[in-house]
């Protein structure tokens, strides 16, 4: 049995894709298969550390959510071999078929994969067009009844960008603030290649707090298919609290594209701002 580690650590980052279909989420949880589980596990197992690490991410996914640009960081002893670019390799050879690390480094200064974050990058693909639908990409595509008017989504979206308090799509959490900058916002129907056909929303924030992103585009949904208007979603920007009205759509069409990071002299700065409380000017 291996002997406990202590003293002096060094931090790896490690780069993360998943099919989340498989798992209750990222988060480690008793009794559940989770990202961050069995990655904690088989680290532990590769690199004979008892008891096995802990790893921090940029943006913790919940059940059925997808990634293929997720970021987590794991502190390891700093004598340890072997190099972080042999775990990837090692790890390669055990993990599971739908979670797969893409690489490994050795973290900069200053790094931390959840607070040194300035955004991330979710798309969300809907497909509805019944008799058009590919029956292969039935696990990262959500199917709606109807079509879809993406012109009627033109007059609300500019509103959405930038800093303001996203209650009225998100899950309230003790302790925790519903104020975000959305920085991109983007809808469009593919044109060619495989996803020809499918609806892609496209959103890019500072930070999302529980069920954000499946909110937005539940309410986008409902707006492009004429049961609510323009002005309705714009108003939800003033609900002071989560508004039943507003869909929230399932984890199967969200994945976690890319999660952005300042200059390696920024990481620490930034990370310290990130962790201050947000408020509306």
């Amino acid at each position: 049995m291996p002997e406990p580690y202590d003293g002096a650590t060094q931090r790896w980052r490690l780069d993360v894709a998943y099919d989340g279909a498989g798992f209750a989420g990222w988060a480690t949880q008793p009794g559940l298969r989770t990202v961050a589980g069995e990655l904690e596990r088989w680290i532990g197992t590769v690199l004979r550390l008892d008891p096995p690490p802990s790893l921090v991410c940029a943006g913790r996914t919940d059940a059925g959510v997808h990634a293929r640009g997720q970021v987590a960081q794991v502190d390891v002893p700093a004598d340890l071999a072997p190099a972080p670019e042999e775990l990837a390799r090692r790890l390669a050879r055990v993990l599971p078929p739908d979670l797969v690390v893409r690489s490994a480094r050795v973290a900069p200064v200053g790094f931390d994969a959840r607070f040194a974050a300035v955004w991330r990058r979710y798309v969300y693909r809907l497909a509805d067009d019944a008799t058009g639908r590919d029956p292969l990409l039935r696990g990262f595509v959500q199917d709606v009844p109807g079509t879809l008017d993406l012109d009627r989504l033109s007059p609300a979206l500019p509103a959405l960008l930038g800093l303001h308090d996203f209650a009225a799509f998100c899950k309230r959490r003790e302790g925790a603030t519903t104020i975000r900058t959305l920085l991109d916002l983007d809808v469009r129907r593919v044109a060619e290649g495989p996803l020809a056909g499918v609806v892609e929303v496209t959103v890019r924030a500072d930070a999302f707090c529980h069920s954000m992103v499946r909110s937005l585009v539940g309410a986008l949904v409902a707006v492009a298919d004429s049961r609510r208007d323009a002005d309705w979603l714009t108003a939800l920007l003033d609900a002071p609290a989560r508004d039943s009205s507003v869909p929230v759509l399932p984890a199967r069409g969200l994945t976690l594209e890319e999660v952005g990071y300042p200059a390696d002299d920024a990481l620490a700065a930034r990370a310290a701002e990130a962790r201050s409380v947000r408020v509306l000017a």
